[in-house]
């Protein structure tokens, strides 16, 4: 970055930093008005703070590295279900879920099933939660916002420090999000959220921009040569420019590489058309209803009408979210699938070099590699075919090969040979990095101005996880030994939940880059399904059926784990979204049939707190009627 890039990237980090730690002055000392201060910022949150700061939290390199590179592949706009249907879900939390959660005064989500269900429940959904929390999401934003600092700065060093080093970005962006939550608490992360959410959606909307102008320029025969629609000729893209060449080289039927469609075949491993049905709800429910670095955002409402016109103002913003995050990642193939393919090889190099020094390792590969490297594959086909004494008669085309290899690749997981990386064609990943190394021209000041923004939608939406991970420590755990614990030493026992965690998630983080996972946000969305539907059901029945026994909270939390793990092992080849739908059914099955056979002899009256108002607003509802007509029209426009 140029001098003028510095300047402007450390003023509004300076800034957003200033203006955080100064609004919450009182909660960062832990006043003696109780531990609500430091980590519900007192409940005095109001609508447009809970609505940035629910976006900020929500909208990380999460969403930038791991659905725009996911969009970048194959699914294209159908990665957008994951935006839009939060939007419909939004709504629904802010008129079922809130209402219940603010009459009960709870601190944490895990704290209403101690109320419904009993202390055990709260227990095992506190564990679970924290164990998933800090060691899927947490660590996953920590890599992804690493992944953006090592692609867009190689070769580069900070302070002796190199920054193309997984590991080395890691611990920078760990390390900034934990001191930033220790001192200030749930308030200085809701003010945070203010400006890094609306410089995020401002940074965004000018790198789309950007793409889609230099989409305009770019050389039609090098965009014809990767057009996904036949009729994307050279000649035919000539003739266009922009948002028409955009849709002339992603439009085709979603069956033969279409970018442009909501609807998938049933096959496909990640969105089928059947999760639409049924199984995206079930993340999208967890996440935005039942997820405690979510919720605390709205438990923190001053009131019930504000949370509800602050989550419905959230709900409008995800809308939004596609056009910044999805099709960047899609323009990004168009344009930079040369890097792309640069970047991949970079991240297959060890595994070739190892292949080529005679290892017992089986490599599987994908298709694209296979297609794109021919004599490369036909290398690996062979070393594996070797290690497993077969003959090595290599098939014709790149599908061929890429599946002969695959047979492989599931005989050698029978043997006592490991099986190593998955070699690919494209670093997906790298894709909203890729956008930033080569649209952002330094020396303008812009460049500063998003990096500044992207760091600070890494470091929001660490601190919301590493806050609500620490709150669920101290409030849900720690009380529990320490009944009479004081304001202070939660508050101290949070903050040093917060170093522990981040420490553990810094860990894990550089790890995440293995082609195995299938890119981090399918590793996030696949590790949560171990207790994203159980959570759900347990829920449900938790708030709409009054006579569900006691005990069916912890069984339902627990039962979802084994059974997905069992479903994960036995069928892998089933889209994770498929598994959660059928462990949802399966445990919504077996709580229907223990309510019927031991249901409660008088419903459990849940305590009521007289702190904040809870009249539902009516201008809310409005809104969220507009919300969900806006989230139809969409989906007809792609569909």
């Amino acid at each position: 970055m140029s001098p003028l890039d510095v300047i402007v990237f450390l003023g509004f980090v300076a800034a957003v930093v200033f203006i955080g730690l100064f609004m919450s002055r009182d909660e960062a000392v832990a006043s003696d008005k109780g531990a609500s201060d430091y980590f519900l910022a007192g409940r005095g949150l109001t609508w447009w703070l809970i609505g940035f700061s629910l976006i900020a939290a929500n909208i990380s390199t999460e969403q930038f590295v791991g659905m725009s590179g996911q969009a970048a592949d194959w699914l294209g706009m159908a990665i957008a279900s994951y935006e839009w249907m939060a939007a419909v879900t939004l709504v629904c939390v802010a008129f079922l879920f809130l209402p219940k959660f603010l009459r009960c005064g709870i601190y944490t989500v895990p704290e209403f099933l101690e109320y419904r269900f009993g202390s055990f429940s709260r227990t095992v959904m506190a564990v679970a939660t924290m164990v998933i929390l800090v060691g899927v999401p947490t660590a996953s934003v920590i890599y992804s916002g690493a992944k953006v600092i090592t692609v867009a700065f190689q070769g580069q060093a900070l302070l002796g420090l190199d920054l193309g080093n997984m590991t080395v970005a890691c611990w920078i962006i760990g390390g900034s999000a934990a001191i930033y939550v220790f001192v200030g608490g749930l308030k200085a992360c809701a003010w945070a959220d203010l400006l890094q959410g609306a410089a995020l959606i401002v940074g965004g909307g000018i790198l789309a921009w950007l793409a889609v102008k230099a989409l305009g320029a770019a050389d039609p025969t090098q965009l014809a040569a990767h057009a996904v629609n036949p009729g994307a000729t050279a000649d035919k893209i000539a003739e266009t420019s922009g948002l028409s060449r955009f849709w002339l080289l992603n439009d085709a039927p979603a069956a033969a590489g279409g970018k442009l469609h909501m609807v998938r075949p049933s096959t496909d491993p990640s969105i089928p058309w059947t999760a639409l049905v049924v199984g995206l709800w079930i993340p999208n429910f967890f996440y935005w209803g039942l997820n405690q670095y979510i919720m605390q955002r709205t438990l923190g409402a001053k009131s019930l009408a504000e949370g509800q016109k602050g989550i419905v103002f959230a709900a409008g913003l995800k809308l939004i979210v596609p056009f910044i995050v999805v099709i960047p990642g899609i323009l990004a193939f168009n344009l930079f699938n040369t890097d792309l393919r640069d970047e991949a090889a970079r991240k297959n190099e060890p595994a070739i070099a190892a292949m080529r020094a005679d290892s017992a390792i089986v490599y599987p590969m994908d298709v694209r590699f296979a297609a794109t490297h021919a004599d490369l594959a036909a290398e690996v086909y062979r070393h594996n075919a070797a290690l497993l004494h077969q003959p090595a008669e290599e098939p014709v085309d790149a599908a061929a090969l890429q599946a002969a290899n695959d047979a492989l690749v599931t005989a050698a997981k029978g043997s006592a040979l490991v099986v190593g990386t998955r070699l690919v064609a494209y670093d997906y990943d790298a894709a909203f990095p890729t956008l930033l190394r080569r649209l952002l021209a330094p020396g303008t000041g812009l460049k500063g101005f998003v990096f500044a923004a992207i760091f600070g939608a890494v470091v929001s939406s660490l601190a919301a996880m590493l806050n609500s991970a620490s709150t669920i420590f101290a409030m849900d755990l720690y009380r529990k030994v320490r009944k009479e614990a004081p304001a202070r030493e939660l508050v101290r026992v949070g903050r040093g939940g917060v170093l522990v965690f981040t420490i553990i998630a810094c860990l894990i983080a550089p790890g995440l880059g293995n082609p195995a996972f299938g890119g981090i946000f399918t590793f996030i969305q696949e590790f949560q399904g171990f207790i994203s539907p159980g959570v759900l059901a347990v829920f449900i029945f938790g708030l709409m059926v009054a006579r569900t026994p006691r005990f069916a909270g912890w069984l339902g939390i627990i039962l979802n784990a084994i059974l997905y793990g069992a479903l994960k092992v036995a069928i892998p080849d089933v889209s994770f979204l498929n598994r959660m739908a059928i462990c949802f059914g399966l445990v919504v099955a077996v709580l229907t049939i223990v309510t019927m056979v031991r249901p409660l002899a008088q419903p459990v009256e849940l305590p009521t707190q007289n702190v904040i108002a809870v009249e539902s607003s009516g201008r809310a509802k409005a809104w969220g009627l507009v919300v969900i007509v806006a989230t139809v029209a969409l989906y007809a426009m792609f569909w």
